[in-house]
């Protein structure tokens, strides 16, 4: 990870590790000053008013929730807008968590002041996530919670029956026949199977993780990885500093340590963080692996679709047209080409998996999920459980027209108005995470840095005592 976006950004405040460069080759200034908004300009009049309505739309939302929806049961989750139910459990555990996150947001900050390079930066990323997600989720019934949800035995969680294990059975005739059984056998499969592409299976079955320790492994890898994968996302976007910010931010966002290391959307969410981080380079070998990697994302998850849309738009927004169209372009030629090479070699029916997943959402728990509230409602649990902190810069950011922020919102906003989801969003938008949080790093200054991170970390451990998230 040796590239930034924004050579010049040194005059902006940006601290460069010694020794880096940009994609230029030219190196990078070492400066340690901490300019608010990072280049992108003075606050806008409109911003406080933007916030407060945004604000006043999610109380009014999680209000109508709890009396229309909790109280009544009309919104098909317990507590609506979000699905977690409010049960008090801890474990020793707890003790350990207190102490990772605590200390952890309380010194985390002070990385930025290292001269460290960008691998080793990364490195630390990847180390303290996984050490605040590992605690954290061992905070209610200890080292068990780390694969409960993938347990299908009579300890497990209800929702091990609608999770990937179920489906490891249509593997037992082979790949090919797999494939080309797909689109007729998905509407017979737990829902998080029928809801995406083949590729989550094959992934398991290559890398043998057919147990729910080993699948809870994979999931907490890729939960810890989201954080060095967001920096390098955020080299690609922002400045320096305000990528490494977005590392830390990814570290303790509530969204990530209480749904991410719980569950397959992780893999998704790093998947595309991938993707993104090489697709928005400006290196031409980097773009060209992007589209390979994003041509893979799709046929795991069709929502990494938005991922591909917002990587789309912020090209549009920080390079013009000309390059977004040719990008855009390139990605819809390796979706094309990666179903044409599957549904050619091994039979593989892209149209009618779609069509089926389509069929069995519409007569999922949607039905009891009216659009005019989850129009609302899907967005406002995803954001408050990312952190309204964390949401209200790149809101922020978005304002004074920065590129990641107008696209990743602009995403977030067609997500919900198109009804994609009702509800779980503060999951299945996993994928949303990593370019949110490098929308909003520039607004997070070093001096409120350590008030931010404190508050995340304070919102993950608050839900994980109080509440049953379920992933």
């Amino acid at each position: 990870m040796t590239e930034a976006s924004q050579p010049t950004s040194a005059a902006r405040g940006t601290p460069y590790a010694a020794g880096t460069t940009d994609a230029a080759g030219t190196p990078h200034a070492t400066g340690t000053t901490d300019a608010a908004g990072d280049g992108l300009g003075p606050p806008a009049r409109r911003e406080p008013l933007v916030l407060a309505v945004l604000a006043l739309i999610a109380l009014i939302t999680i209000w109508r929730g709890h009396v229309d929806g909790k109280l009544q049961g009309a919104y098909g989750t317990a507590n609506p807008p979000f699905v977690l139910g409010l049960v008090t459990k801890t474990d020793p555990w707890l003790i350990v968590a207190v102490l990772v996150l605590g200390l952890g947001s309380a010194l985390a900050p002070r990385l930025l002041d290292l001269r460290l390079r960008p691998l080793p930066f990364a490195v630390v990323l990847l180390l303290l996530a996984a050490a605040a997600g590992l605690s954290l989720n061992a905070a209610r019934v200890g080292t068990y919670g780390w694969y409960a949800v993938f347990d299908l035995g009579p300890r497990g969680s209800f929702e091990a029956a609608n999770e990937y294990l179920p489906g490891i059975p249509l593997l037992r005739w082979g790949i090919p026949n797999y494939l080309d059984r797909f689109a007729e056998t998905v509407t017979s499969q737990p829902v998080n199977i029928a809801g995406h592409g083949p590729g989550p299976l094959l992934l398991m079955r290559a890398i043998g993780a057919e147990t729910a320790q080993s699948l809870a492994a994979l999931c907490i890898a890729c939960a810890a990885l989201c954080a060095p994968l967001t920096y390098w996302v955020g080299r690609t976007l922002v400045s320096e500093r305000a990528a490494r910010t977005a590392g830390l931010v990814a570290v303790f966002t509530p969204v990530m340590l209480l749904d991410g290391f719980t569950s397959f959307d992780a893999v998704y969410a790093a998947m595309g963080a991938l993707a993104a981080a090489l697709l928005l380079s400006r290196r031409v070998p980097l773009v060209v692996l992007g589209v390979a990697a994003f041509a893979i994302c799709t046929v795991f998850s069709w929502a990494l679709l938005g991922v591909g849309a917002a990587v789309a738009l912020a090209v549009l927004f920080r390079d013009g047209w000309r390059r977004a169209a040719v990008l855009a372009a390139a990605m819809g030629a390796g979706f094309v080409a990666i179903n044409g090479w599957l549904a050619v070699g091994y039979g593989y029916d892209p149209v009618g998996t779609l069509l089926a997943t389509e069929g069995v959402y519409r007569n999922s728990l949607a039905q009891v999920r009216p659009y005019h509230f989850w129009v609302f409602g899907s967005p406002v649990a995803w954001g408050v459980m990312l952190g309204p902190v964390v949401l209200a810069a790149a809101v922020r950011a978005a304002i004074r027209r920065s590129p990641a922020a107008m696209a990743i919102l602009i995403v977030v906003l067609i997500a919900a108005v198109a009804g994609f989801t009702k509800a779980e969003t503060e999951r299945i938008w996993l994928i949303f995470v990593p370019l949110a949080i490098v929308a909003a790093a520039p607004l997070l200054t070093r001096r409120r840095l350590p008030w931010v991170l404190g508050i995340l970390a304070l919102q993950a451990l608050a839900v994980q005592v109080f509440a049953e998230t379920v992933w």
